[in-house]
Formats: structure tokens, C-alpha cells, sequence
């Protein structure tokens, strides 16, 4: 046991204690919620009614591991959650088949890292965060996603993960290969290529050109620098476009909606422009929407874009002036 979980058992009775003590894993437990919901604004939800179980149900603490028992507390919150919406896809060929998807700070991601204080948390690697990954995740069965998370992603033991779901080792064994083998078939083959730990120098001189594409209303830079078959997606709409003879008609008009400022950041670990427009009459640039670039190679292979509902969460101001910031 380690100084923390002995702490949290003296401290059961202690409401303000045992939330502070709680509230250590509320971030890592977030993106564990996140990943099994593929949603930031239900992981917070879900995060919520987890400390919540965890202090009404705190008799249940066995004093061996608060960590352990706060992600099974999280997981089944999560499960619970997935039965009630009734959800899931059997088949994924694009982001726009899953509406729900969000995408998540990397702020936020660099607070899950593990510290001198917090030396078992994990650290959130690219690979496990992005979006195709999110995507693909959704295609499991709920248990199968929760046995893939623990085991292939949070690295739990076999019998770890089995307990915590209740079930035994074979059938948590069996969960996990048939959801690797499902995670096999909805990723990119080369998926490898592009899923550095940190952004290469190519990904930031594309974001770089993305933005004062858009800034210039360079509707030739922003064709030079994607694929030949870029998609782009806008979740929760339904709406698919994909190659770039098609969509490079669609990116003319969006440009010329008004005057554009972007702002860059990333998302899921992948590079990301956050989108102010001012339309004509307005004296104001306002949140309009984030666009997260995949890229393969030196080009724009994808572009989802999402609203402006969570600038707030990536630190982002409503508004800006007309003035670039800084």
C-alpha cells in the first residue's frame, strides 16, 4: 500500500480530505473516460458521478489501492453510460459515423504525466489519443473497448483487468484479442508513420501554411499542401468530402465567409488550428471552429473539424481583437 492509499483509508470518513486525495486521478481519469466514450463533455460528466461513487460507496475501499479502485469505479461508470445511449458502431469508415466524437487539449494531456508525487500515472502517448484510434475504439463492444484500454493501453494485468470487470482471466484474455483483432482492421495500415511522440518539423511548417492559407484566403496554397485524397469530416454532421478535386471548390468558399484569424494548438496530439472568423459588419473575430490535421508524409491527408463549443477547455479566449494577439 502505497502513503497515498493509507492517507485515503484513515481519511474515508473526511469528505474534503478524501476528494483532494481523489481528485489527484481526476485527470488521467478523464482521458480514461474519454477514451472509452470518445467524448470530452461525457468524460467530465463521467468523471463527476465517478468521485461521486467513489465517496458514497467508500465503505467498499479495501485500502490496496485507491488508483485501482477509483479507474473500476470510472470504467463501470463509463459501461453504465454505453448501455444507456445504446450506441455503438459495427463498422467505421469515417469520423462523420461517429457524432459524438470531440477532440481533446494536449494541455490537458501533458497533466496526466507522472511526477515525484504521482510516480504510477501514466503518460499519454500520441498513438493512444488520436482520433482514428478514439474512432476505432467505438467499433468494440463496451467490455472489449474496457479490456483493450486496461490491458494494451494502461498496461493492467491480466488478472487486474479481469477483476475489475468482474469476469475471469480466459474471458478477459479472449475480450482482448477479439478487440485487438477489430482495432487491426479499422487502422491505417501505415499508421505508424505518423504517430510520433512529438510534432515533426514538417507538421509544424504544414500548420504554419494552413493558417496563412486561410489568413490570405490562399486558396493555391491550401490545394498544394493537402493529398491528393484529402477527406475532410465535421462531426456531429453527417457530411463526408473527400479528394481534393472535389473539396478544393468547397475550401475556395469557406475562405472568402469572411476574414479568418487561426490561432495554433494542438488536439490529440496532432496539429491544430483554432478558427476566429469575422464576417462582414462585425467588429469582432469569434470562435468558429477547430480544424486537427492528419499528416501523412509532407501533406494534408485529413482535416476533421470540429465547433467552437470547447475553446474554453483548450484555453482559448471567445473573441479576438482585431490585432493578433501577442
Amino acid at each position: 500500500m502505497t502513503q497515498s492509499d493509507r492517507v485515503a483509508t484513515a481519511a474515508m470518513s473526511d469528505e474534503s480530505v478524501f476528494g483532494a486525495l481523489a481528485d489527484a486521478h481526476r485527470r488521467e481519469l478523464h482521458v480514461h473516460c474519454y477514451r472509452m466514450l470518445a467524448s470530452f463533455d461525457e468524460a467530465e460528466d463521467a468523471v463527476q458521478e465517478t468521485l461521486l461513487r467513489a465517496w458514497r460507496g467508500r465503505d467498499g475501499f479495501d485500502g490496496s489501492s485507491l488508483r485501482a479502485w477509483l479507474y473500476r469505479i470510472a470504467t463501470n461508470v463509463c459501461l453504465d453510460a454505453l448501455r444507456r445511449r445504446s450506441r455503438r458502431l459495427t463498422t467505421m469508415h469515417s469520423f462523420a459515423e461517429v457524432p459524438w466524437l470531440q477532440p481533446y487539449p494536449d494541455e490537458l494531456l501533458d497533466d496526466v504525466g507522472p511526477s515525484d508525487e504521482r510516480p504510477d500515472e501514466v503518460v499519454v502517448e500520441r498513438e493512444t489519443i488520436e482520433l482514428v484510434f478514439l474512432a476505432a475504439l467505438q467499433v468494440l463492444p463496451p467490455r472489449q473497448r474496457a479490456v483493450l484500454i486496461l490491458r494494451d493501453v494502461l498496461g493492467w494485468p491480466a488478472a487486474e483487468t479481469a477483476s475489475l470487470l468482474a469476469t475471469s482471466v480466459p474471458a478477459a484474455n479472449s475480450a482482448l484479442q477479439r478487440a485487438r483483432a477489430t482495432m487491426k482492421g479499422h487502422l491505417p495500415a501505415r499508421r505508424s508513420e505518423w504517430s510520433a511522440g512529438e510534432p515533426s518539423e514538417i507538421e509544424r511548417e504544414l500548420l504554419d501554411r494552413f493558417i496563412e492559407a486561410h489568413e490570405r484566403y490562399d486558396v493555391a496554397t491550401a490545394v498544394a499542401i493537402s493529398s491528393r485524397d484529402l477527406r475532410i469530416t465535421m462531426p456531429p454532421n453527417a457530411m463526408v468530402f473527400e479528394g481534393l478535386d472535389s473539396i478544393a471548390p468547397l475550401l475556395e468558399g469557406a475562405l472568402r465567409d469572411g476574414e479568418w484569424r487561426l490561432v495554433p494548438t494542438r488536439a490529440n496530439r496532432m496539429p491544430t488550428a483554432a478558427s476566429y472568423l469575422r464576417r462582414p459588419g462585425d467588429s469582432e473575430f469569434r470562435a468558429f471552429k477547430f480544424d486537427v490535421l492528419r499528416i501523412e508524409g509532407d501533406r494534408v491527408a485529413e482535416i476533421t473539424t470540429f465547433g467552437a463549443g470547447l475553446f474554453p477547455a483548450f484555453g482559448l479566449p471567445a473573441t479576438l481583437e482585431s490585432d493578433r494577439p501577442g
